[in-house]
């Protein structure tokens, strides 16, 4: 049976299994085509499960393995390299093929979301804030810079070219347009926790998007629409970088 599966750990919250199981039903694939879970704590676990199932196309890859996953690549395209993380593996004849879709899945779901809210979608020369340093931040920022604005990442410990909470004033925040979230804060089930910052400096100039989709409007999101943000979850994110995983899996 054709398989797909999602590499990851834990994936008690995964959205991906359902996704692609709806999506085969929806096709007509359900008899031939299955989606499972790679629970691996080591990454290199993947190579044994490969073996398991003989049948695997490709791969999604979530939390904590985007990174470290690049090691087993037989090839990897070009976006991907640059951005230094993998979320989409293609399997051919043996070979890891490896992609980076949450690029654009973030990248096209921000300008809709924007454009859709009224906001000015023309953002060169722009500067955003980026919350986290994991590797999800890796391809919203490699997606910013494609749309010309200069990304500023932040994190709660110090390090080069990166901020802490506690340096983000007034001024940091209003020359920031855009704020996104690519920490867990705010996931389900710990809804009442968000990055710390200064949310009363947001005001209706700013974009703020949160990576996070469970729930719908994290205290993230909820505080930055409570200053006048034009906000965004991360769930149109999800669905688009599925889609492109699947055109990968499937074009000749």
């Amino acid at each position: 049976m054709t398989t797909y599966a999602l590499l990851g750990y834990p994936l008690s919250h995964s959205f991906s299994r359902g996704y692609f199981t709806k999506k085969f039903a929806e096709l007509g694939l359900s008899d031939t085509h299955q989606y499972v879970n790679f629970e691996l704590e080591d990454v290199n676990q993947l190579k044994e499960k490969l073996e398991e199932y003989e049948d695997v196309r490709g791969c999604n890859v979530t939390i904590p393995h985007k990174r470290s996953v690049v090691e087993l690549m037989d090839d990897i395209d070009p976006a991907a390299e640059r951005i230094g993380a993998v979320n989409t593996i293609l399997i051919r004849e043996g070979r890891m093929i490896g992609y980076n879709t949450d690029y654009w899945g973030f990248r096209n779901d921000l300008l809709e979301q924007m454009k859709l809210q009224g906001h000015d979608t023309d953002l060169s020369g722009q500067s955003a804030l980026i919350l986290g340093t994991g590797g999800a931040s890796l391809a919203v920022r490699e997606a910013l810079k494609s749309l010309g604005v200069s990304g500023q990442y932040v994190s709660r410990s110090p390090g080069v070219n990166q901020l802490t909470y506690s340096e983000l004033d007034r001024n940091t925040m209003e020359s920031h347009r855009i704020i996104v979230n690519t920490t867990p804060l705010g996931m389900s089930p710990r809804v009442e926790t968000a990055p710390d910052i200064p949310f009363e400096f947001i005001s209706d100039r700013h974009f703020c998007y949160d990576l996070v989709y469970n729930p719908a409007e994290t205290k993230f999101l909820r505080l930055a629409r409570g200053g006048g943000a034009g906000a965004a979850n991360g769930l149109g994110m999800l669905h688009k970088q599925a889609e492109a995983s699947w055109e990968i899996w499937t074009r000749e």
